[in-house]
C-alpha cells in the first residue's frame, strides 16, 4: 500500500493545478454581472420576494417575468455605456445631461444608494437575530467589520467569502420543488397577468421594481467595465455577462416567491425573518432558520461593502479625485471619507427601533420610486449616437427599452400619488 501511495502521489499536483485553472477560468468569465446578481439579491431583495410570496401567493410571478426582461435590458445598456464610453454613469450624467437634470439624477442615486446601505445593515441585524444576537450588538460589529475589510485592503478576498455565504439561497429552487407548489397556478400566474387593483399589490410591485432593477447595480456594472479596462472588442463578453447575470438573479428571485408561496402563501405581509425562513424547511428541516440566516448575512455583507464603494467611487470619478481603495485616507480623503460616512450613518439608522423586515420593504419601495429617474437617464444616454456611435440603441431595442422604463415609471407614479394622498388624508 505504501508503494502504491508513493506511485500515485507525484501525479496528483498536475491534475489539481488543471482543476484550479479551470475554476479560475470559470470565475473570470463570471464577472461583474454575476457579482451584481448576487449583490442584487440582498437583504431588501430577499425580504421583498419572500413578502410577495407570503402576501400574494403566485400572483407577482408575471410581474417578475416583465421585470426580468427590463433588468436584462437595463444591465446591457449600463455595460455598453461603460465599455464604449470608458466612463462610469455618474460622470456620464454630469457631462451628457443638462446641469440641473444631471445634478438631480445624481442626487436621486445618492438617496437610493444611502437607503440601500441602511437596508444592508438592517439585513445583518435581521440575520443574526435568528441566532439570538441583538441588533444593537450585531449591526455595530458588522459595520466595523465591513469598514475594516475594505479600508485595510482585504476586500477582494472577503468578496469571495461573502459570495460563498450567499450559496444557501441556491437552495430556494430545490425548496420550490420540494414544497409541492400548485404548478398549474404557478404556470398560469407566470404567463398570464393576475394583477390586483389594490394599494398593497401596487405598493409591493414597486418594491419589486426597486429591489430588482436597483440603481446602484447599474452604477456597479458600468464602473466594473471601466475598471477592468474593457473596450469595444470586449463587448460581446460583457453583454453575455450582464444579461446572464440579470437572468440568473431573477430566476433565484422567482424561486424565492414560489417557495414562500408554497409554504405560507396568502398568509399576509411578511413580518419577520423567521417567517421568511420557513420556505427553506423542505430542504433544511429544523436547520432552515440557520441556512436562511447564513445566506441573508452573506448577501447583506456583500452589498454593504459594494453599495458604499460604488457610490464613493462614482462620485470621486465625477470629481476627478483619487478613488482607489488601496490608498490611505491621506491619499484618497474624499473617497475614503464618503465610504466611511455611509457606513457610519447607514448602520446608525438601522439601529433605530422598529420592524427590520418592514424597513427593508419600505426602502425597496423608495428605490422603486427613484428607479425611473435613473433608468430614463440611462436610456437617453444609450440612445445617443453622438456618445456611442454605431453602438447606440437600435430602433427595436429602443422601443423595448422605452416600454420597460415606461412600465416602471407609470407604477412608480401611481404609488407616489397614492402615498401623497394618504399623507393628506385623501386616500381610501
Amino acid at each position: 500500500m505504501a508503494a502504491m501511495s508513493d506511485a500515485v502521489m507525484p501525479q496528483t499536483p498536475e491534475p489539481r493545478r488543471r482543476r484550479s485553472r479551470r475554476v479560475i477560468a470559470l470565475v473570470s468569465v463570471l464577472g461583474p454581472g454575476l457579482i451584481a446578481a448576487n449583490a442584487g439579491n440582498d437583504a431588501g431583495g430577499i425580504a421583498t420576494y419572500a413578502s410577495a410570496g407570503a402576501q400574494f401567493g403566485y400572483r407577482t410571478l408575471f410581474v417578475m417575468v416583465v421585470l426580468t426582461v427590463a433588468y436584462a435590458v437595463v444591465q446591457e445598456m449600463a455595460a455598453r455605456l461603460g465599455v464604449f464610453s470608458g466612463e462610469g454613469l455618474v460622470s456620464l450624467f454630469r457631462e451628457q445631461l443638462p446641469l440641473r437634470l444631471g445634478a438631480f439624477v445624481i442626487l436621486c442615486l445618492l438617496v437610493a444608494n444611502f437607503g440601500l446601505v441602511v437596508s444592508e445593515f438592517a439585513g445583518i441585524g435581521a440575520a443574526l437575530e435568528l441566532f439570538g444576537v441583538s441588533r444593537y450588538l450585531s449591526i455595530p460589529i458588522g459595520a466595523i467589520a465591513v469598514w475594516a475589510i475594505v479600508v485595510f485592503g482585504s476586500y477582494r478576498y472577503a468578496e469571495r467569502l461573502f459570495l460563498l455565504f450567499t450559496l444557501p439561497f441556491l437552495a430556494y429552487p430545490i425548496a420550490a420543488f420540494l414544497g409541492h407548489p400548485k404548478w398549474g397556478e404557478v404556470a398560469s400566474n407566470t404567463f398570464v397577468p393576475h394583477v390586483l387593483a389594490s394599494k398593497g399589490f401596487l405598493f409591493l410591485t414597486v418594491a419589486l421594481i426597486g429591489t430588482t432593477i436597483t440603481p446602484y447595480i447599474q452604477l456597479y456594472e458600468a464602473a466594473a467595465m471601466v475598471d477592468r479596462g474593457m473596450g469595444p472588442s470586449d463587448y460581446p463578453r460583457a453583454r453575455i455577462d450582464a444579461v446572464g447575470g440579470a437572468i440568473f438573479s431573477d430566476l433565484i428571485s422567482v424561486f424565492i416567491i414560489i417557495a414562500t408561496a408554497a409554504a405560507i402563501g396568502d398568509s399576509g405581509a411578511l413580518s419577520s425573518a423567521k417567517q421568511a425562513a420557513t420556505a427553506l424547511r423542505p430542504v433544511a428541516g429544523a436547520g432552515a432558520e440557520a441556512l436562511f440566516a447564513v445566506g441573508l448575512l452573506g448577501a447583506s455583507a456583500l452589498a454593504a461593502a459594494i453599495v458604499p464603494l460604488a457610490t464613493a467611487h462614482s462620485l470621486a470619478e465625477a470629481l476627478g479625485v483619487e478613488r482607489s481603495q488601496s490608498k490611505r485616507f491621506s491619499e484618497a480623503p474624499f473617497f475614503m471619507g464618503m465610504f466611511t460616512a455611509q457606513i457610519v450613518v447607514g448602520s446608525a439608522i438601522a439601529l433605530l427601533p422598529g420592524n427590520l423586515i418592514s424597513l427593508l420593504i419600505n426602502l425597496a419601495v423608495l428605490n422603486g420610486l427613484i428607479a425611473p429617474v435613473v433608468l430614463g437617464s440611462i436610456l437617453v444616454l444609450a440612445n445617443r449616437r453622438s456618445l456611442l456611435g454605431d453602438a447606440a440603441n437600435g430602433p427595436r431595442f429602443r422601443v423595448v427599452a422605452t416600454v420597460c422604463v415606461g412600465f416602471a415609471s407609470i407604477l412608480a407614479a401611481i404609488v407616489f400619488v397614492q402615498t401623497v394622498l394618504g399623507w393628506l388624508g385623501l386616500g381610501r
